[in-house]
């Protein structure tokens, strides 16, 4: 279960880009991959065309492993394990395991 959702800011834990953070931009479940901005960049090479005259090399994003991603704590600001705490009035809520602040 993939406990990253569009949106959330995470840390890469392991690979070329170990140690940065980025937001999350697209998230695909069934395959265990996630698309983070400015993070894992591969060079596209694009053709000509009306929007873009000029061509040439351009950096994109490519997905990235879901299990080599942590959610960024905001308020402990460090990648941490995610929680879920229930409540009559809140609802189902995610929680940092070591700080124990919502998510």
């Amino acid at each position: 279960m993939a406990r990253i959702k569009k949106g959330d800011t995470v840390t890469v834990l392991s690979g070329k880009n170990k140690g940065k953070t980025g937001k999350i931009l697209q998230v695909w479940p069934g395959e265990g991959r996630a698309l983070v901005e400015r993070l894992n960049l591969s060079k596209h090479y694009e053709r000509r065309s009306q929007q873009n005259p000029a061509g040439g090399i351009v950096e994109r994003e490519s997905p990235i492993a879901i299990s080599k991603l942590a959610l960024a704590c905001p308020k402990c600001q460090k990648p941490v394990r995610v929680g879920y705490s229930t409540s009559e009035t809140s609802g189902k809520q995610r929680i940092c395991r070591s700080c124990g602040g919502s998510l």
